[in-house]
């Protein structure tokens, strides 16, 4: 009786591993992918390296009096566009008027010393000839009107030195350019070289300081010898572009050895003011790539382990290529290289995709154009 269970057993074991064998040779190969594709083709591109960088006045100065004393006067309006010699302020100049007048005093007393002393010298020469003076006397004649000169040359300079005092009671502007807010009032009391009174700015040109590693530094040397009127742009906070492109004014002179970097300066004409002086911005440098390039969706992309793939549909195949990728325009993206113009680019099945898979493609789509799947 067990032995007629287990012949039966292995029968019906038979049977089955048959019917299963069958079905999976009935089922055959798996089916085709369906897919989407679209030409690869070359087109103009123009695509930039972004910089975060900070609007810079080219000429600023700080302005600080040279002598100390209480502020009498304001003659400005804040925030306004002063000329160059233009009065901003005046400091108590009684003292310092007083002082230039009786510098001018003491050179007026002593001219008349030094008169006096050429006249002497002038008659003691004159008795000399007829030997009716001592020769003693006539030489200390001499020393006198010596002295007298020396004399009069330091009472020029101190006259000089008034005349500078007296100057900086009132200051004025360096050049043309817009004032700041005052940093003082009526009445206040100033030290010397110490006291920041207010500021002052140039407002066209300005800069564009951006920072780069010390790998860019030879870039950025080759582009200030030669650029084009497209190598610079702005984007301004509002994320409009300006209006005007730059070029490279000044690439700092070193590289700070703890960061590894160096600063580059690119000068923008600003003739509507729309810049100012500490102002955050986005420089965009032309990338050296540009130009007629092949440009595909960049949905087609699959990244595998810091490395780009893309399919391409070649008779009824799917070939995988490694591509080295651009930058991105918008929803497309630039491939430097690893497929040709006129390759049809999976954009859709590419997730079951394996190297030499089977599909079944679509009619080509136009790049930039919404890939449409294929028919079931």
């Amino acid at each position: 009786m067990k032995h007629t269970s287990i012949y039966t057993l292995a029968v019906a074991a038979t049977l089955t591993w048959s019917a299963c064998g069958n079905k999976q040779q009935q089922a055959g190969p798996p089916p085709a992918t369906p897919i989407s594709v679209v030409e690869a083709k070359k087109t103009p591109a123009a695509y930039y390296d972004n910089y975060q960088g900070i609007v810079v006045a080219l000429n600023t100065v700080e302005l600080r009096s040279q002598v100390s004393g209480f502020i009498t006067g304001i003659f400005f309006k804040e925030g306004d566009v002063v000329q160059k010699g233009q009065a901003l302020y005046e400091i108590d100049r009684r003292k310092y008027l007083a002082a230039y007048q009786q510098a001018q005093a003491n050179v007026l007393s002593a001219k008349a010393n030094l008169s006096k002393a050429q006249k002497d010298i002038d008659r003691y020469n004159m008795l000399l000839k007829n030997d009716a003076v001592a020769r003693q006397t006539v030489d200390q004649a001499t020393a006198s009107y010596e002295t007298a000169k020396s004399q009069v040359a330091v009472a020029n300079a101190a006259l000089e030195s008034a005349r500078t005092d007296l100057s900086y009671a009132t200051i004025t502007a360096p050049f043309t350019g817009r004032i700041g807010i005052s940093q003082v009032r009526l009445g206040a009391q100033v030290t010397p070289g110490t006291t920041l009174l207010n500021t002052i700015s140039a407002e066209n040109p300005v800069g564009i300081d951006v920072v780069i590693n010390e790998q860019q530094i030879d870039r950025f040397y080759k582009l200030m010898k030669s650029s084009s009127d497209t190598t610079f742009r702005l984007q301004l906070p509002n994320g409009q572009m300006y209006g005007s492109t730059g070029k490279i004014l000044a690439v700092d002179r070193g590289v700070n050895n703890q960061t590894g970097s160096t600063t580059v300066r690119v000068q923008f004409p600003n003739p509507n003011k729309e810049l100012k002086d500490g102002m955050s911005g986005v420089l965009q440098v032309l990338n050296d790539d540009s130009g007629n390039r092949i440009q595909i969706p960049y949905k087609a992309v699959v990244e595998q382990m810091g490395e780009f793939f893309v399919f391409t549909a070649q008779d009824s195949i799917a070939l995988q290529h490694k591509v080295n990728l651009g930058p991105r325009v918008k929803d497309d993206v630039i491939v430097l290289n690893g497929i040709n113009e006129g390759d049809k680019v999976i954009t859709e099945g590419i997730q079951r995709l394996r190297d030499s898979s089977k599909v079944t493609t679509a009619a080509p789509a136009q790049p930039g154009a919404q890939a449409k799947p294929a028919a079931k």
